[in-house]
């Protein structure tokens, strides 16, 4: 063990403390954080790409004096760049797309005073809800390493599990925070629509679903990290609703009686997993303790509208970025370029017409609007973060050539938080269950469009009810 041996004691925030204080250095921690990267690596295969000698650069050059000064930080290895580094977007056709400039939020990440120390895996272009990309293989679950850390963020969310730091970048277009911080028994919010910028390179991510935070291991990480980073950046968009407050101070804050509805069944009427389905009658037992008033109640949606708006979009976003790295190239596609379901991803969105895409679009804002209209009678919804407890690694490969059995799959497995990508809402999935296996299972709350306040006024009165802290899975670096 080298660098700080109390790490295991504290989250991000509490890290910073120390750090403010004089009684760790930035070094320190940075050297533990290599030091369990190292150690754990081989086995859940977290992390794909080692920046360790930009960060000790950039603690040499003097870090900024932001909130989180001092933490290590692990970036997403999709979308976001970082001067100098390579993002791969977990393919083969960017595997050398060298980065000559900031994303806009890892600018602000910077400015927080984070360290980043690497990137972590991804499918790729983050297209399914497990993390098994040809181009690193596939990363696994710290609670049980047969299983899916789910996806996209499946590398962030192992290496939060397993120790190797508090909370690391994760983003969410369909799912993509939510998912694997259920996997793996975490904190996952995605935020607002508009919440965190995605600048200087994209406006929108999949047509406006797409949104970046963290997954960590405490409501008051996920607080901190949202008010470092949040806000409008020049030229974007979309803006989230104004907060109230600083979102920290909601850890801790009493939200009031708040009205909740439940549901359990997946969007075309079939039942979650049974354990699921405990999962969220726990969760709601909990919310009722609070005194919160709880009852059962869902939207109807269309499962078959919502796919195919979904698909069209996603995947005229796919080909988009396929054809402009093949422009950038020089180049046609090439056999071995894409994994199999990407290839199709691709070829579907040239495809689609730009009336199919407006209309895709129409029933995203109509569902919006469907469920704002709900959120007029209730404050949260609760639903299972999955339909099933983890997967085995495998059972969504992106190399199937059996499209019907793959989507077949996805259906059994995830089909509940898309539909919050689409509406743009606050959605956050909580630790609040464990199977008999021993494997997490977490629930789903959600808040109307701009209240995140409410959720993590929610989540920390049940993070203090239900404590998940002293919960670590069996493969964890501080054992």
């Amino acid at each position: 063990m080298t660098g700080f041996s109390d790490y295991d004691n504290y989250d991000a925030v509490g890290l910073a403390a120390l750090v403010a204080a004089g009684d760790v250095s930035a070094t320190e921690l940075l050297d533990e954080a290599i030091d369990r990267t190292e150690r754990m690596n081989g086995e859940i295969n977290a992390v794909s790409l080692k920046h360790y000698d930009e960060a000790r650069a950039s603690i040499d050059a003097g870090l900024p004096d932001g909130p989180l000064r001092g933490v290590p930080f692990l970036l997403k290895d999709l979308h976001l760049q970082l001067t100098g580094t390579i993002t791969t977007f977990g393919s083969g056709l960017f595997k050398d797309f060298k980065a000559d400039h900031d994303s806009t939020l890892t600018a602000r990440y910077k400015a927080a005073g984070l360290v980043i120390f690497g990137k972590t895996n991804t499918p790729e272009f983050g297209l399914t809800c497990t993390t098994e990309p040809r181009l690193f293989g596939p990363s696994k679950n710290p609670w049980d390493l047969t299983k899916s850390t789910g996806g996209s963020s499946g590398g962030a969310a192992a290496a939060v599990a397993a120790g190797i730091l508090p909370a690391a970048n994760a983003s969410d277009g369909g799912g993509s925070i939510r998912i694997p911080a259920s996997a793996c028994g975490l904190v996952g919010l995605k935020p607002t629509r508009g919440r965190t910028p995605m600048g200087p390179d994209r406006g929108e991510g999949w047509a406006g679903q797409s949104i970046s935070h963290v997954v960590s291991n405490t409501v008051r990480d996920t607080a901190a990290f949202l008010d470092a980073t949040c806000g409008m950046a020049p030229g974007d968009p979309y803006t989230a609703p104004d907060q109230k407050r600083p979102f920290g101070q909601d850890v801790g804050r009493n939200p009031g009686k708040l009205r909740i509805a439940f549901h359990t069944k997946r969007p075309d009427g079939t039942e979650a997993d049974a354990e699921v389905v405990q999962a969220v009658h726990a969760a709601a037992k909990h919310c009722e303790a609070l005194g919160h008033s709880v009852e059962e109640a869902t939207v109807a949606v269309d499962p078959a509208q919502m796919g195919t708006a979904q698909l069209l979009l996603i995947a005229s976003n796919i080909a988009a970025t396929v054809d402009g790295r093949l422009a950038a190239l020089g180049r046609e596609i090439q056999q071995g370029d894409l994994e199999t379901n990407t290839l199709a991803m691709a070829e579907i969105g040239r495809t689609v017409s730009a009336t199919d895409y407006v209309n895709s679009t129409l029933f995203m804002h109509t569902l919006g609007r469907r469920f704002a209209a709900f959120h007029e009678t209730y404050d949260v919804y609760l639903a299972p973060t999955l339909a099933t407890p983890p997967v085995p690694l495998g059972t969504l490969d992106m190399m199937s050539d059996d499209t019907d059995n793959y989507v077949e799959q996805l259906r059994l497995f995830c089909p509940y938080t898309a539909m919050f990508n689409m509406t743009g809402q606050p959605s956050i999935s909580l630790p609040l269950h464990w199977s008999k296996a021993g494997l997490p299972v977490g629930s789903m709350f959600t808040a109307k469009f701009g209240d995140e306040h409410t959720l993590l006024a929610l989540a920390a009165q049940l993070e203090e009810a239900a404590p998940w802290a002293g919960k670590r899975p069996p493969l964890h670096a501080g054992a």
